[in-house]
């Protein structure tokens, strides 16, 4: 049987307080997992949040021939044996971000099938810059039924000059992973710059790689041996664990400090807050939201989704959820995925008054009461916008689905009762 939350609604008041820790970035664990194909010694990381993404990135690899032992916040990935080079459909379907497993295996083993990737909720992830990147660093790409099979020459790749249309993390990630043991310099144009990717540079180049301007739009990659790890490896902090945390409590805490977080990660969806009306304060390695003086209401702001430094499109749901409490019209504009403002009809049924102008931007109108109901969570991101309208709601909320919350937030119901939610876990 599957499971729901049932959270009790705090009718726009705002009773919550305390410290909540932030765990270990999804985003980057899932790609230091794959990064483990690229090292002639075991490798292990700390931090490492325990999530259902995490879960399944690890039984993929282990499937694959790895060998991995785990406790709690802690990974060891040995990779040095025989690897099995097919991703299958299974394990696409499991988890999307298995594509990026592509870039070491066919650096390492020479040979990678995978199959084209479906079943998107949020939008398509397209094939087509993978395929032309490896064709790029000389391999060749079949299509058998409905896998591509690429494999590269007997020499190996060669560097290459890749060049993204459009910035994409994970096809920066694949690219700048196969690139490592790729014969001669790579350089990748167009690079997306998210703190994740300059984390993956940092443990990949003090593991013996050559690779420079991460963290701006070029990179460039000088290919060598396979890598070397001496020391364990601390995944950096969520930032979108953050934010979605921030959000909350600007809407329902007196007080609510994240900690254990990297503030600079933050800084769009800092200045949105402080904008809209939410004081916020700062610290090293925390930030701390409360409610302006007096009974202030919050204003509407116009958000716009952007790759690094901009406001991310992970917390676009999170916000929409804000923005149904700002007194005011505001304007979202979604670029980066279709079909991710969907959610919006849920938050209506609960009273919002938020009007699909295209497939790609919605106009919020606030600030309006929210009522409980039950929802289901289409995903990982609008689930957690739903666990925060139901707790800004007027009476009791079931969520269900929440295997999709599960998938990066850790626990979250324990979590969250710590600071005064009312929420529960059942079957």
């Amino acid at each position: 049987m599957t499971e729901h939350f049932v959270i009790k609604g705090l009718v726009g008041k705002r009773t919550l307080s305390g410290v909540i820790v932030v765990r270990g970035a999804k985003n980057a664990a899932l790609k230091g997992i794959a990064a483990s194909l690229l090292y002639r010694t075991p490798i292990s990381f700390t931090n490492v949040p325990e999530i259902e993404d995490v879960s399944r990135m690890v039984e993929i690899i282990s499937g694959m021939g790895a060998r991995v032992t785990t406790k709690k916040h802690e990974l060891t990935i040995d990779a040095t044996g025989s690897i099995f080079t097919t991703v299958t459909p299974e394990i696409a379907k499991r988890l999307r971000a298995s594509i990026v497993l592509a870039g070491p295996m066919l650096a390492r083993y020479g040979h990678v099938r995978f199959p084209h990737p479906g079943g998107c909720v949020i939008g398509e992830r397209p094939i087509d810059l993978f395929i032309e990147g490896f064709e790029k660093m000389g391999a060749t790409v079949k299509r058998v039924g409905k896998f591509y099979d690429i494999r590269s020459s007997k020499n190996g790749l060669r560097g290459a000059e890749i060049f993204f249309r459009s910035q994409s993390v994970t096809g920066t990630e694949t690219f700048m992973m196969a690139a490592v043991l790729a014969k001669g310099k790579t350089v990748i144009k167009n690079a997306a710059m998210e703190p994740e990717i300059v984390w993956l540079a940092d443990i990949l180049n003090t593991s013996g790689a050559k690779i420079s301007g991460a963290g701006t739009p070029t990179l460039m990659i000088t290919g060598g041996r396979l890598l070397a790890s001496k020391k364990a490896f601390r995944v950096i902090p969520d930032r979108i664990e953050a934010g979605s945390f921030l959000i909350l409590g600007a809407l329902a805490a007196k007080k609510l400090t994240v900690t254990d977080i990297v503030p600079e990660h933050l800084e769009s969806l800092v200045e949105l807050l402080e904008y809209t009306g939410t004081t916020v304060t700062r610290t090293k390695d925390s930030l701390t939201v409360s409610a302006g003086k007096g009974t202030k209401r919050l204003r509407a702001v116009n958000v716009r989704t952007h790759e690094y430094p901009g406001f991310p499109t992970d917390l676009q749901a999170p916000m929409m959820v804000y923005l149904t409490q700002a007194a005011g019209e505001s304007l979202v504009f979604e670029t980066i995925f279709e079909g991710r403002l969907n959610f919006t009809e849920s938050l209506n049924r609960m009273g919002a008054n938020i009007t699909m102008m295209d497939p790609h931007r919605v106009l919020v109108k606030g600030s309006t009461k929210l009522h409980g109901r039950r929802l289901e969570s289409p995903d990982l991101r609008a689930g957690l916008a739903f666990v925060i309208a139901a707790l800004i709601a007027g009476g009791n909320s079931e969520i269900h689905n929440v295997y999709n919350i599960d998938r990066g937030y850790e626990r979250i119901e324990e979590r969250l009762r710590l600071i005064g939610v009312q929420i529960a876990r059942k079957k």
